[in-house]
Parts: structure tokens; sequence; C-alpha cells
């Protein structure tokens, strides 16, 4: 059995997607989309890996996620729920259409505006703020469309409010991060951060953008100055980075939680990509901690 995603209690016609998230076997991988995301964790324990951040998680953790911020919970395999599943988690997605500009100008949304923005670097909510939201988020899926409207103006403004928020990435991840202005170029990285742990079919990606494998190939050096798989492979090294962090995972899980077959394979193209070693760049960010 692979990760189940169930939507719950949310039409076609609806501006929200409510669902849960169940992993029993394979964990979850590192993506992003254009979506914002409110997620609470109702089992399961492990590390929750947001941009540069990583933390642990267990049942009650509730963020809030920007769009286009990279993110992944990866369960712990040895945790026991009552439930026998690894990861358990309630989440709400909507677009930036639900909330527009003209919307947030208006003085009466001033803190939702502030929680919009201050989403954009992943925000963990704690103490009071978390029982209101969470409870709010639990009876989402048994409202009638109308009452799930007011309902996540509230939440939203209970976030804005707040003052005991958590910003999870840091300002100079949201500097560096990523930003793609050619749209075809976006989609090619999207499959690709989506895909980093299968063996990647330059076919399959070529008939994703619409475009012949040779083009493709073609235009992605041109515009990124990388062949897909050499992107591809800073893809999956970036995340072993974020995954060294953890001392309690070993250089193996790492490698093949990042997508690569076998160990030597993943030394041989970190070392070409950072200069280190996966040990010694665990070495050299433990000394600087």
């Amino acid at each position: 059995m692979t990760a189940l995603l169930e939507k719950i209690g949310v039409k076609g016609d609806e501006s929200f997607v409510i669902g849960i998230f169940q992993d029993n076997l394979e964990k979850s991988a590192w993506h992003y989309h254009n979506n914002f995301e409110i997620s609470f964790i109702t089992e399961g324990t492990g590390k929750r890996i947001i941009g540069d951040s990583i933390e642990e998680f267990q049942p009650g953790d509730l963020v809030f996620i920007g769009r286009n911020l990279p993110h992944v919970w990866i369960a712990d395999k040895e945790s026991w729920t009552p439930s026998n599943r690894f990861l358990e988690m309630v989440f709400l997605q909507f677009s930036p259409a639900v909330l527009c500009e003209q919307l947030l100008r208006l003085p009466e949304f001033k803190h939702v505006k502030q929680a919009i923005a201050e989403s954009e670097r992943g925000i963990q909510i704690v103490g009071h703020t978390l029982n209101e939201v969470s409870e709010i988020m639990l009876q989402l899926p048994y409202m009638n469309s109308f009452e799930r409207v007011l309902n996540f103006f509230n939440l939203m403004n209970i976030i804005g409010k707040s003052k005991t928020n958590i910003h999870l990435t840091s300002e100079d991840y949201l500097k560096k991060r990523l930003n793609i202005g050619n749209k075809r170029i976006s989609v090619i990285h999207e499959y690709l951060m989506s895909h980093y742990r299968e063996n990647v079919d330059l076919g399959n990606l070529a008939e994703v953008v619409n475009m012949a494998k040779g083009s493709l190939c073609r235009f992605f050096k041109m515009n990124m100055g990388k062949t897909v798989f050499e992107y591809l492979n800073h893809i999956k090294v970036d995340f072993a980075c974020k995954l060294l962090k953890d001392p309690d995972l070993s250089i193996l899980e790492i490698g093949l939680d990042s997508g690569f077959n076998n160990i030597s394979h993943f030394n041989k193209q970190f070392r070409r990509i950072t200069g280190f070693s996966p040990s010694e760049y665990r070495k050299q960010f433990k000394e600087l901690s």
C-alpha cells in the first residue's frame, strides 16, 4: 500500500481542497506547489523539512506553508500509532485566487494579509492559536460551502493576529530561492522535484511539456546551463544537504531518501556538486552549529 491522499467534504465547484494524507509504507516526497497549505498532524512522528528548516514533528504539529515553498514530512518508521499508520495529516489547500489583492486591501482583512505574508517563510502555529485553528480545521469538512468560506476567513484572521507564530525558513533562504520566470522551465522543475526518487524518463518529461526529447534537452541546457539530469542531481544533493543536518540519519539512509540508487553514486555526485563528501559536509555543519 502506498501513500493515500483522500479529499473529504469538498465538491468540484468549491474553492478549497480539504483532505487527509495517510502514509503506511512510503515516505512522502520533497515537493512544492502553487497553493497555500495548512497542515495539521494527527498521527505519527518524524522530521519536517520546509525550505531550509528541519525540525521534529509529532501529533498536534500545525504549519502554514506559502506558495512554491518546498516541503516534506519524513515519518519515523519505528514509531507505533493505534492505526499502524506512520503518518496522518489533515490539510487545507487554497489558491491565491481565494484571497485576491482587492480583498486583501480591505481594512477588515489586514490580519489575513499578515498571515499570507508570514506564510512566505512558512510558520509553525503554536499556543492558544494552535487550539483555535486546529479546531476550525477539523470542522471544515463537515460544513456547507458558505459556512466553510466564513470559517476559513476567521481561521486566517486568527493566524494573522497571533503573536506566537514561529518562522521556519531563514530570510537568506528566501533571497537565494530559485525564481523561475519561464513557465515551461517551471513545469520541468516541478516535475523533477516530484519525481526525483524515481528513474526519470526523458520521454515522459517531454510529453509533459509537449516537446520532442532532443528539443527539450537543448531548450533546458540553453536556459539553465545544465542538462536535465545534471539539474536533477542538484535537486537530489540539495535535499541531501538538508537531511545531513539530522545526526540521527545515516549517510546510506540519506542517499536512498534523496533518490540515489547506491552509496557510491551518491558520494560521487555529492562531492562533484558541493566539493565535499557527505560525511565531510556533515562534520562541517556540526562545527558551524
